[in-house]
């Protein structure tokens, strides 16, 4: 309980709570509404803390399972402080604008993700070096334009699992393609938005910057946390197949080693049995049993 209530205190300082004015609000939101004080509309922060470690938990499973989650917030605002959180836990980011079809045409998107890094690679191997000063000037240019609206998605190589989106009405082109997809989606939801859109919808205030900070570093302890829990298990994993190797090997020296003494054991004791006389001991050949037969002979002659 105290750390739900701390946790409350926080977003009371942060501001969450400042919805918008009661004229621009959205009716589906009423029930996340605390109440309206001076024309402002009040979001009730025990439905933010409820739906906030909702989603946390529902975003730490994806990161566990090995898959990413995209944030998109184009606000002037929310562009590094989302930036940034994206970076340290290496999730894919679009800050700069969102491209149409950035999901829907994800294909055609990679290739001009392609085309910047082949760019950055001649500009880096010294490969543009044969080019004149104006072409090397335009490939810089064009690196740099497509950096700055691509270099959040450089490394995603397929569709993302999950959106985080900062503004619902705002990222309203980045939803519906992700809803066409049928890609999760988890949302800052203001008073003016419908928070039946996203799957998971966290009601709170997406025009503060300490607001949007405090959301956003929330979600992405969640990820850490599934992203370090993921590590340990695959350690684990590799921990118990090497013993399990180990086990495997020592069993099988183990069988060879009977066996061969199994085999040393019949050597020796078959050197006899295997003897010329098998039957019994072996018989003594006499010389004198030939005298007879070539005295025979002899005699005979006499």
């Amino acid at each position: 309980m105290e750390n739900n209530t701390s946790l409350q205190q926080q977003l009371l300082e942060a501001g969450v709570h400042f919805g918008h004015l009661k004229k621009k609000w959205n009716p589906k939101m009423l029930p996340y509404i605390f109440a309206e004080k001076k024309g402002i509309h009040i979001i009730d922060l025990n439905k933010t803390v409820d739906h906030l470690k909702d989603s946390a938990a529902a975003i730490k499973q994806i990161a566990k399972s090995g898959k990413k989650i995209m944030f998109v917030a184009t606000k002037k605002q929310a562009k590094e402080i989302v930036s940034e959180c994206a970076k340290r836990v290496n999730m894919p980011y679009a800050t700069e604008r969102w491209l149409g079809g950035m999901l829907t045409n994800f294909n055609t998107v990679r290739k001009s993700v392609k085309k910047m890094q082949s760019i950055e690679k001649m500009l880096a191997d010294g490969s543009a070096e044969s080019l004149t000063k104006k072409e090397r000037l335009t490939l810089t240019r064009d690196k740099d334009k497509m950096e700055k609206v691509l270099g959040g998605i450089a490394q995603l190589g397929r569709l993302p699992a999950a959106l985080f989106l900062v503004d619902i009405g705002n990222e309203h082109i980045a939803l519906s393609e992700a809803k066409r997809l049928g890609i999760t989606t988890f949302g800052m939801v203001d008073t003016n938005c419908d928070p039946n859109k996203v799957d998971f919808p966290i009601p709170a205030n997406d025009d503060a910057t300490k607001s949007i900070a405090i959301i956003t570093n929330y979600i992405i302890a969640a990820i850490a946390e599934g992203l370090a829990e993921r590590q340990a298990s695959k350690d684990e994993d590799e921990s118990d197949d090497s013993n399990n190797e180990n086990e495997a090997k020592a069993r099988r020296l183990e069988a060879e080693a009977q066996a061969e003494a199994a085999r040393g054991g019949r050597s020796r004791g078959g050197s006899p049995a295997g003897g010329p006389g098998a039957g019994g001991p072996p018989k003594r050949r006499v010389p004198g049993n030939r005298r007879p037969a070539g005295g025979g002979g002899t005699g005979g002659s006499r």
